[in-house]
């Protein structure tokens, strides 16, 4: 298989979207972070095309008290891959989550 060819507007568009994608993830994390969001809006918010690409591991990272190896314990305890992201989380995993974090 080829790899598509984007002509410099295209690559500059992309990149444009990739930085606007990553700056709103970041401000969803301050947020939560700050308490101006609970961890069930932005669960809520896993539909979102952009909030949903993040990881989960990211945004219990987030949350004050917590950071990777409390993040980790939290992810196995409840029985989700390191690499889960957001709109990736079973009915199950969600309300586990929440019912942990929440």
């Amino acid at each position: 298989m080829a790899i598509p060819q984007l002509s410099p507007e295209d690559r500059q568009a992309a990149l444009e979207k990739a930085k606007a994608a990553r700056i709103k993830r970041a401000q969803v994390r301050d947020d939560l972070k700050a308490g101006k969001l609970t961890l069930a809006q932005v669960v809520d918010m896993k539909d979102n095309p952009v909030i949903g690409r993040m990881k989960v591991s990211t945004l219990i990272e987030t949350l004050p008290g917590y950071g990777k190896a409390k993040a980790e314990k939290v992810m196995k305890e409840l029985q989700i891959a390191e690499s889960r992201r957001l709109r990736g989380l079973g009915e199950r995993q969600q309300v586990a989550l929440l019912e942990r974090l929440g």
